[in-house]
């Protein structure tokens, strides 16, 4: 339902989003006139010098294996030119699933240690500190941060960790992106929504969409944020004058997240490319990582999942409608890329491309499995399940509108998911595999990094925010607007950017979602799948009956094909010990699962501004 702009809501659009400045002692005289008194102007806040503009781009669902950058099967020539430009890291994690990524990535703290272990959505969220969704004031976001160090702060697109109760034109606000450090948002607050009928926010109030595809209209309203603040501060000419005012954008479009939809212009371009099926793409993209140095050399391309059928097998129509979700996703994706390049050509022309520091997350966990098997077109996936020839000849009838105004849910079934996390097993979701964890990270500044090529040590989203503000040189605050802050819980990966070989700094990382999870400590990983009971066909690939947990050594197995927790009980036994102390150390517990989830069955959100 669309809402309509109050005037009181315009209002609060202009003035709403100011962010408190924190008042600076008063180092003057006061005496009891003018004359016998000392005027001392607060200092005004500005960047450090030389301090570059900051841009990090966040997408959706994407997947390890799907991006040419990364030795993908589809075009990103931006990502390409941004990775060639700069590093690219290929043993980077996020936590499987979007709103904890996103909680993390804006805090520099574990998702359950900033209250969003599940979601800011009250139906995926608990009533316990790790669990409630409201960020804390505690945590501050690197729009807070860097806003009180003389950026202008600027996001568009996804948020996703705004609560439900808060998220209408009434507020309250603190916890939407105005409140948490952004001057100015444009874009939707939850972590879904129709492409071309968003429910659209412009900084503090709902607006009505212009028609486009929203990643058109996010690209146009970054690039008018940043020529605000530059023909409102330009540069002067003499040396005494500050220098100009850098920046700070979190550009989070909704691709490659459902629903899949994009001008045909882009999907057609793929017609035919996808013919061959899941399987030679996985192998074709396989070779292309290794050709490319993206994955280990010693990776080996685990088998298709048993629950994926082999696509030699697949029936002429089950081929042409299966081939037709890909080539929408894939021309999705390549739309998403070129809004990209819009974006970076725009910092080109202004002359202050040399002067950014791009932090480019290529998904915020791995490919979707929300499609089922058979890919979806606009059933929602709360929707009664149909059996599997039903479904297929349901998407059969409505071909036609993969990737249309009309889909409203596409997303394409769990094959083409798998093999666009090539080389790693499972899916979004999946804390538990790398499949659900692992995404691209390419890290370019054209000014301040000289070093190319290829990073492999161990990096988590919580890194990205330290090893932003070591390259601007700005300082974690230890307290934001008089509130003492949480430690800062991801390391810089800035130690790796002259060093190819040092050895990994980040060493423990556990994760959790909804009953899936895992721990990480030195190379070795034990993890535990969960089962899904809310998603038609989920729980492919998970073990029937109870799963057990497993055992990998990330360094000789890096796709997680062999399990050794027969083999070696002790390491298993240690890691499921650092697991328990790590869940207690942030806040994870109690364990919530999508079981709980289903059980509770709650919609009802508790009043707004009960946090």
């Amino acid at each position: 339902m669309r809402r309509p702009m109050t005037a009181l809501a315009a209002i609060l659009m202009l003035t709403g989003q100011a962010q408190a400045q924190t008042q600076q002692p008063f180092s003057g005289k006061i005496g009891r006139t003018l004359a016998d008194s000392v005027e001392a102007w607060p200092t005004p806040v500005r960047a450090p010098a030389g301090a570059p503009n900051i841009v990090w781009i966040l997408l959706d669902d994407v997947g390890y294996g799907a991006a040419s950058a990364f030795g993908g099967g589809i075009s990103t020539p931006r990502l390409e030119e941004l990775a060639q430009q700069g590093l690219r890291y290929t043993n980077f994690h996020t936590t499987a699933i979007c709103a904890p990524t996103r909680a993390a990535l804006l805090t520099g703290r574990n998702s359950s240690s900033v209250h969003v272990a599940g979601f800011s959505h009250h139906r995926l969220a608990a009533g316990f500190p790790g669990w409630d969704g409201y960020l804390p004031s505690s945590a501050g976001t690197v729009a807070e941060i860097l806003h009180d160090n003389g950026y202008g702060t600027f996001a568009v697109g996804k948020y996703g960790v705004t609560p439900d109760e808060d998220a209408t034109d009434a507020g309250p606000f603190d916890r939407w992106p105005t409140g948490k450090g952004f001057d100015h948002f444009f874009g939707f607050l939850g972590s879904q929504t129709d492409q071309y009928k968003p429910d659209l926010v412009e900084d503090q109030a709902h607006v009505t969409p212009d028609g486009r595809h929203l990643g058109e209209q996010i690209t146009d309203k970054a690039i008018a944020f940043i020529d605000r603040q530059r023909h409102a501060a330009p540069a002067r000419a003499d040396a005494a004058a500050p220098p100009p005012k850098p920046f700070f954008l979190y550009y989070a479009p909704g691709a490659t997240h459902a629903p899949h939809q994009v001008p045909a212009e882009w999907s057609d371009r793929y017609r035919g490319k996808f013919d061959a099926g899941w399987d030679v793409y996985r192998q074709q993209v396989f070779a292309q990582q290794q050709k490319l140095g993206t994955i280990p050399r010693n990776a080996v391309l685990p088998d298709r999942d048993a629950g994926v059928t082999a696509w030699a097998k697949l029936g002429p129509d089950e081929r042409r409608l299966y081939a037709r979700f890909m080539e929408v996703y894939a021309g999705y994706l390549t739309y998403t890329d070129a809004q990209i390049g819009r974006l970076v050509d725009h910092l080109k022309q202004i002359g202050q491309y040399d002067n950014t520091l791009f932090v480019v997350m290529v998904g915020d966990n791995g490919a979707s499995k929300e499609g089922t098997l058979n890919g979806d077109v606009d059933r929602a996936m709360t929707a009664p399940p149909l059996g599997a020839k039903e479904n297929i000849a349901y998407n059969l009838a409505h071909i036609d509108q993969i990737g249309k105004r009309e889909g409203i849910e596409a997303n394409y079934p769990l094959g083409w998911a798998q093999a666009a996390n090539t080389p790693f097993r499972c899916w979004k979701q999946d804390a538990n595999c790398e499949g659900g964890t692992r995404n691209p990270l390419i890290v370019t500044y054209p000014k301040g990094i000289a070093a190319r090529g290829v990073r492999s040590q161990y990096g988590h989203v919580i890194d990205i925010l330290p090893t932003t503000l070591e390259l601007a040189n700005v300082a974690a605050p230890t307290t934001i607007r008089g509130v003492a802050q949480q430690p800062i819980e991801g390391i810089s990966l800035a130690y790796s950017i002259t060093d190819a070989a040092a050895p990994s700094r980040h060493r423990t990382q556990y994760y959790y979602i909804f009953g899936a999870r895992a721990i990480y400590r030195d190379g070795w990983k034990a993890s535990l799948a969960a089962h899904n009971p809310l998603i038609n066909d989920a729980d492919v690939g998970v073990p029937r009956g109870a799963p057990s947990w497993r055992l990998f050594n990330l360094d000789t197995d890096p796709t997680e094909r062999n399990d050794l927790a027969a083999k070696n009980p002790s390491k298993l036994a240690e890691l499921q010990a650092l697991f328990d102390t790590e869940a207690r150390t942030h806040n994870l517990y109690p364990l919530v699962t999508w079981d709980d989830v289903r059980a509770r069955g709650r919609a009802a959100a508790p009043e707004s501004g009960a946090h």
